[in-house]
């Protein structure tokens, strides 16, 4: 008996010493010179640091490292690096990518490695659908709660033809594909769309076809600079005195932070996240701020500090970090908590689910200061923003 004691005793203090000496890796792949550069970028780096240091805070028998790579929108160098990160650096979890193209490669080879994909950047819905995998979560947004908000909002307030410019690649065709359909099922349609490649510097030929479509909103189904670029040329052509409505289906406070509110105000938004939405938003906000040169965070960067604070608080509960399958479980067990996206819970096919907010862009006149730039029209409700769970569940 005093054996047996003495061998329990041992392996519970051996499994405190591994505890206490775990060293997590998490790994920031963003994008730091491109279109998303300033959504996601040093910022994300810094939102995942800011989850780090509080988890460390309360945890202090356990090391968090964040190491970051600037995947340049190109689906082969994401891969490279994360595949590198996986085999030679000991990386547990890869966190933001806000590119789809990146995400949906960084998805396959994270679930080969049996490591974690802490998706706070991509937008793709089929991350959650046929892309879905048990070592993946969807975090912040997606092109379907997207179009739940904007495209809904506008197509009920008399948007009835829509005529789309779109990011060419995966996540431009979902974010069209997404609010053609809600368009469609209030009434309305599509007269016309156009796709134009990342980086593009010239929208002219774009806003000339779709002033002549008849179209009485124009939807940009595009994102970072791509859509700052859309949105100022759209200005000098005098789209909005047109009477052409602008919907930017993927805008964040930093978007309209470049655009200005001189041309950004009007613009009907869907976040969910925003800084001055409530005390908790504004103290974490000031946090970040403090480390970020006066910024405040785009939903993206407090979706990376959200799903890193969540993901070391499942690896903590679970005492283990090794089998990343093992550690989305342990996360989808935990109710989610943080002050950036308050409560909430991850489903079986890995959608985190929180609140949907549609935004107005204020006037200048309405600002009382440089980021006081939103004014709340409507809150959507989890079941109501994300799309219904599917057949992903039989991976989980």
């Amino acid at each position: 008996m005093l054996r047996i004691a003495a061998a329990m005793a041992l392996s519970l203090f051996a499994g405190s010493i591994a505890y206490a000496d775990m060293t997590v890796k998490v790994g920031v792949l963003t994008d730091l010179t491109g279109p998303y550069a300033s959504l996601s970028g040093e910022g994300s780096i810094t939102a995942a640091r800011l989850a780090a240091e509080e988890f460390e805070a309360s945890n202090p028998g356990v090391k968090v490292d964040v190491i970051f790579g600037d995947h340049q929108n190109k689906a082969d160098i994401g891969s490279a690096i994360v595949r590198k990160w996986y085999d030679q650096g000991d990386v547990d979890a890869v966190v933001d990518i806000t590119n789809s193209a990146v995400a949906f490669a960084v998805n396959q080879i994270t679930r080969e490695r049996n490591k974690v994909f802490l998706a706070s950047g991509p937008a793709s819905p089929d991350l959650y659908g046929k892309a879905c995998a048990p070592t993946t979560v969807l975090w912040t947004y997606d092109t379907y709660a997207m179009s739940q908000g904007t495209g809904r909002a506008l197509a009920k307030s008399g948007g009835s033809k829509w005529f789309f410019i779109t990011a060419d690649y995966a996540f431009g065709h979902a974010l069209e594909r997404d609010t053609s359909r809600v368009v469609e099922s209030e009434g309305g349609k599509v007269v016309g769309q156009v796709r134009a490649p990342l980086n593009t510097a010239d929208f002219s030929p774009f806003l000339l076809q779709a002033q002549s479509s008849g179209a009485n909103v124009l939807g940009l189904a595009n994102a970072g600079l791509d859509m700052i670029n859309t949105v100022k040329q759209a200005a000098e052509f005098g789209i909005a005195r047109s009477g052409m409505k602008l919907a930017g289906l993927l805008v964040m406070i930093t978007d309209v932070r470049s655009l200005g509110l001189n041309a950004a105000q009007g613009l009907v938004v869907t976040e969910p996240f925003y800084w001055d939405l409530n005390p908790a938003t504004r103290g974490w906000s000031q946090k970040f701020a403090e480390r970020a040169r006066g910024k405040m965070p785009s939903s993206a960067q407090a979706g990376a500090y959200s799903a890193t604070l969540h993901y070391l608080k499942a690896v903590a509960a679970l005492g283990s970090k090794t089998d990343g399958a093992e550690v989305v479980r342990k996360m989808k067990a935990m109710p989610t908590s943080d002050p950036a996206f308050g409560n909430g819970m991850i489903r079986k096919d890995g959608r985190k689910l929180h609140d949907m907010f549609v935004f107005e862009v204020k006037t200048p006149g309405e600002s009382r200061s440089e980021w006081d730039l939103y004014k709340l029209v409507a809150t959507i409700a989890p079941e109501q923003a994300f799309k219904p769970m599917g057949d992903c569940v039989a991976l989980q």
